[in-house]
């Protein structure tokens, strides 16, 4: 939801950095925040379907529908993936908007 407001709030920074006017900084620091956040969203997405997998023949043995069949692992890596780039449109939004 704040994705919008912080693109807002660098389109003045990103403007003034392609004019020449300074802020290069700015630019160069979004750039590396979304390569990382990137980075940290696909490492969290693969750690999350390894714990899945590594619950399957435990759910099996209960009787559970394996999350690696029933799409709630998938689910899971999702929401794992992007809890980076959530963190880090938080901050930026803090730091931009103070």
């Amino acid at each position: 939801m704040l994705a919008p407001a912080v693109v807002m709030l660098r389109l003045p920074v990103m403007a003034a950095a392609a004019s020449g006017l300074g802020w290069r900084d700015e630019s160069l620091r979004a750039v590396s925040e979304k390569v990382a956040a990137a980075a940290e969203g696909l490492a969290a997405a693969q750690l999350s379907m390894i714990d899945s997998l590594s619950r399957f023949w435990p759910e099996v043995m209960t009787g559970q529908a394996p999350s690696m069949l029933n799409g709630v692992a998938l689910e899971r890596s999702v929401h794992a993936a992007l809890k980076p780039a959530s963190r880090r449109v938080k901050a930026n939004f803090k730091r931009l908007a103070g």
